[in-house]
C-alpha cells in the first residue's frame, strides 16, 4: 500500500520533523541529527553546525553511496554512527539522535528506561539497548552504537550523549523517539511518587491481543452536525498535542452524534497530523467501511450507551496523571476547588478492565464521577462535550504536576470534609 510520504522528499522529511522536534525541546540549536537512507542507497543528513531551529531544504546534505557528498554544507559529525546502522541493520531506514532531557538524565545516570511500564512503549520502542561512551563523532562510537543495534535494539541510550532511533521510516524513528521521552519523563516523575509498577508478561500479551473487528457498514453522508464535531476533534486533538496531553502514538479522542452513533481517532495514526475526514464513524456497533478505530472504540461505545448524557470520551497520557497511573500513589484532588469540581474523587482501575467489552469500566465511571486513572494506562475523561472532557483533561493535568510539584515543599494539605461539602452543594453536585 502507498502511503502519502512516500511522496514527500527526504529534504522535506527530515526538515519537518526536525521542527517537531525542536519545537517540542527534544533537542537544541546545535544538537542531534537525523538522516534517511533512501532506495538507491543514499543518506540524505542534517548539516554540522548549522542552527536546527531555522534548516532550510537546501541545508540537508545528500552522502551519496559511494561516499561523495552533494550541499553546502558538511554533513553532521555524527554520520559515522548512522552509516554504521545502516550497514549494521539493512531494515533501518530513518535515524533520530537527539539530546531530549529525560533521556539525557537516563544516559548520564547510564540507566535504561523499562518499557514494560506501557504496553504501547513496549510495543512501540521494544527493549532499549544501551552503548558505552566514546568520543562524540569517532569511528569508536560508531561500532559502539553499531554492535548494540546489531543485537536487534531499535531504541539505544548512549552513555553520557542522549539517545539514537532507528526505525522503518523516519515516522517510525519519530514515534519511537517521542515515545520512549514521554516514558522517561514519566519515570522521573513517578519516582517522585513511589514504587513503579511494571507490566507482567501476561499483561502484556493481552495488550497485544487483537480486538475483534468491528462490523462494516455503508458510510452516510455527513451532516452538517457531524461536520462540526469532526472540527472539533481534529482542533483539541491538535492542540492537546501542542499541550503534550497526548504524544503521537497514544491517546484517543471520541465525540457522540447521536443515541448509538460516535465519531473516534483511526487506529495507528500520528494524532498530530489528523484532519476532519480521518475520524472514524461507528454507527449501531459497526465502523464505516474502509476504515480503523481506535482500539478503545468497544470501551467508549459501552460507555455511550451506558451513560446517555455523555458526550465526549478522551483516553489520553498526560505526563503527570500517568505517572500516578504506574505507582500506588494517590492522585487527591482535594487541593483547590476547580480542581474537585472538575474532577471529583479519581478511582484507580486495573489494567486488564479496558481490555474486555467495556461493561465493567462502563459501570465504574459516569459524569458523577468522570475521570478514572487506568493502571499503567494513562487516564480515561468524560465530559458533556468535547469541550468539557478536554477542559477537565487540562485541570486533570495541572493537578498532577502541582501535587508532584508540592512534594519538595511539604505534605499536601487537603481541603477539609466540609470545605467539600460546602462545595458539593453550592455548585449543584449533591441531589436536593
Amino acid at each position: 500500500m502507498i502511503d502519502r510520504h512516500d511522496f514527500i522528499h527526504p529534504r522535506d522529511e527530515l526538515l519537518q520533523t526536525m521542527e517537531r522536534i525542536y519545537r517540542y525541546r527534544m533537542t537544541t540549536t546545535s544538537g542531534g541529527n537525523l538522516s534517511i537512507r533512501d532506495a538507491e542507497g543514499d543518506v540524505w543528513i542534517t548539516p554540522a553546525r548549522v542552527d536546527k531551529g531555522a534548516l532550510v531544504r537546501d541545508d540537508v546534505v545528500c552522502v551519496k553511496a559511494d561516499g561523495s557528498t552533494e550541499g553546502r554544507h558538511r554533513p553532521s559529525s555524527e554520520y559515522p554512527f548512522h552509516r554504521a546502522i545502516y550497514a549494521a541493520r539493512p531494515d533501518i531506514k530513518a535515524i533520530v539522535h537527539a539530546h531530549p532531557v529525560a533521556l539525557v538524565a537516563c544516559s548520564i545516570c547510564r540507566r535504561v528506561p523499562d518499557t514494560r511500564l506501557f504496553h504501547q512503549a513496549h510495543h512501540v520502542c521494544g527493549e532499549v539497548g544501551f552503548a558505552p561512551y566514546a568520543l562524540p563523532g569517532s569511528e569508536q562510537l560508531a561500532d559502539n552504537i553499531a554492535a548494540t543495534f546489531a543485537l536487534g535494539h531499535h531504541c539505544v541510550v548512549l552513555e553520557n550523549h542522549g539517545i539514537v532511533v532507528g526505525g522503518r521510516d523516519l515516522t517510525e524513528a519519530f514515534q519511537r523517539f517521542e515515545t520512549l521521552e514521554f516514558l522517561a519523563q514519566t519515570t522521573i516523575r513517578a519516582s517522585m511518587l513511589g514504587d513503579l509498577r511494571y507490566l507482567s508478561d501476561a499483561q502484556l500479551a493481552l495488550s497485544r491481543r487483537q480486538a475483534e473487528a468491528l462490523p462494516e457498514t455503508a458510510p452516510m453522508p455527513p451532516s452538517s452536525r457531524e461536520k462540526e464535531v469532526r472540527t472539533q476533534l481534529r482542533d483539541f486533538l491538535r492542540r492537546g498535542y501542542q499541550q503534550r496531553l497526548f504524544i503521537s502514538t497514544a491517546g484517543s479522542f471520541s465525540a457522540r452524534l447521536d443515541d448509538d452513533t460516535f465519531l473516534i481517532t483511526p487506529y495507528a495514526r500520528d494524532r498530530q497530523g489528523l484532519d476532519i475526514e480521518d475520524f472514524v464513524t461507528i454507527h449501531h456497533g459497526c465502523r464505516a467501511a474502509g476504515s480503523t478505530p481506535s482500539r478503545s472504540a468497544r470501551m467508549h461505545q459501552a460507555l455511550y450507551r451506558r451513560h446517555p448524557q455523555m458526550q465526549a470520551i478522551v483516553t489520553a497520557y498526560p505526563v503527570h496523571a500517568t505517572a500516578f497511573s504506574v505507582t500506588r500513589a494517590e492522585l487527591n484532588t482535594r487541593t483547590i476547588p476547580e480542581s474537585y469540581l472538575f474532577l471529583r474523587d479519581v478511582p484507580r482501575l486495573p489494567f486488564e478492565l479496558p481490555f474486555g467489552d467495556g461493561t465493567a469500566l462502563a459501570e465504574a465511571v459516569s459524569l458523577e464521577a468522570p475521570i478514572a486513572l487506568l493502571d499503567n494506562d494513562g487516564v480515561l475523561v468524560c465530559g458533556t462535550s468535547v469541550l468539557d472532557a478536554f477542559d477537565r483533561l487540562e485541570v486533570l493535568e495541572t493537578t498532577a504536576e502541582a501535587i508532584i510539584h508540592s512534594r519538595p515543599l511539604g505534605e499536601l494539605v487537603p481541603m477539609p470534609d466540609a470545605v467539600i461539602t460546602e462545595l458539593r452543594v453550592a455548585f449543584g453536585i449533591d441531589p436536593q
